[in-house]
């Protein structure tokens, strides 16, 4: 089990931050908090070990209009910061509705090859599976994902329901656990949808416990399922996740969960909790509103289409929201003893 330090949600609250448009101000603030201004756009810095874009609920069956705009918004953002991608985290429902032709679908080369295409996004797109994935259209979709992964002439990376790597390549410095978070007893969507079998759910469950009782090469460990542990949004907090997977999280101080399942996007810390919990639905599928104010549990939660990335390097990660026009409406960093800065919105810089 990790040293690493949290803050606490008391700590936390009581930060708060400066932001200029021309300068970093640091400010005493509280009980001796300093704190600095968030980058300026002429001072955002790309380069480093781990560069990740993700996007979660992208795969929308009917108007794909979201999709393509928030899609165009990364596809900018990568080029007007000379990004040099590591990887795509897709963080389930890549693909709603029927898919006729399974792995040999044309929605494979519309909404993925073509949608994010290789000139722009020149990375592995790393996947995990949600529920609308596992639905019979007219036979499993996880089943078809699964297939045409292992083609191997794509960037579509499934190689099991659940799977580790680490980022980047070469000195990584970040370790990511890639689970099937459909267990059974969730609701499902209809009578065409199921779940994971409860064997199979048991298995990956003492997976996860073995992978994360391994020494960690990595200074940062990511965990990324489709559904959320905690969320703010329609779908609320999930108590499988919460009895099963919450405890390890604890236990082995993970410093990040991503997610998607709500259409939205998330920051939660909770009191006590080791673990930043990031959720990112806005890919392209309706939104579905927030439940939650921030204002209650946050400290970010908003109903908005875009994506996130995330930087990391040797001593910190720092990770942002951005929306489908590609303009910044969340960003925060966390350092290897997990203390937790948020950097923006603040209250002289509201979103």
């Amino acid at each position: 089990m990790s040293s690493r330090s949290f803050i606490s949600r008391r700590k936390f609250l009581k930060r708060s931050f400066a932001f200029s448009a021309s300068a970093a101000l640091a400010t005493q603030v509280g009980c001796g908090g300093t704190v600095l201004v968030p980058d300026v756009e002429e001072q955002f810095s790309i380069a480093g070990p781990a560069s990740v874009l993700m996007l979660g609920d992208w795969g929308y069956d009917s108007d794909l209009t979201m999709q393509r705009s928030v899609a165009t918004a990364m596809e900018s953002f990568v080029q007007r910061h000379s990004i040099s991608l590591d990887a795509m985290l897709m963080l389930g429902d890549n693909f709603y509705g029927m898919m006729d032709g399974g792995a040999n679908s044309p929605r494979w080369k519309t909404q993925f090859e073509d949608m994010y295409s290789q000139t722009s996004f020149n990375c592995q797109a790393y996947a995990v599976l949600g529920n609308h994935d596992y639905q019979n259209a007219p036979t499993l979709k996880c089943n078809y994902q699964l297939e045409y992964a292992a083609r191997g002439s794509t960037r579509f990376t499934l190689p099991f329901n659940w799977y580790r790597f680490t980022l980047p390549a070469k000195e990584p410095s970040l370790t990511v656990i890639a689970l099937d978070s459909n267990a059974p007893g969730l609701a499902t969507e209809g009578p065409s949808y199921i779940t994971m079998s409860k064997d199979a759910w048991a298995q990956q469950t003492a997976w996860l416990e073995a992978e994360l009782q391994k020494p960690l090469e990595t200074p940062f460990l990511a965990v990324m399922a489709h559904h959320p542990v905690y969320s703010n949004g329609l779908r609320g907090d999930n108590q499988i996740l919460i009895r099963d997977w919450d405890p390890l999280l604890r236990k082995y101080n993970v410093d990040l969960y991503l997610a998607g399942h709500d259409h939205d996007m998330q920051h939660l810390e909770l009191e006590g909790h080791p673990t930043s919990f990031f959720l990112s639905g806005g890919g392209g599928a309706p939104l579905a509103g927030i439940n939650v104010s921030e204002s209650v549990r946050g400290p970010f939660a908003q109903e908005s289409f875009g994506f996130s990335y995330l930087h990391c390097t040797s001593t910190l990660m720092t990770l942002r929201h951005l929306d489908r026009l590609g303009n910044l409406i969340h960003k925060f960093t966390r350092d290897t003893q997990g203390n937790v800065t948020i950097m923006y919105p603040t209250s002289s810089n509201p979103a």
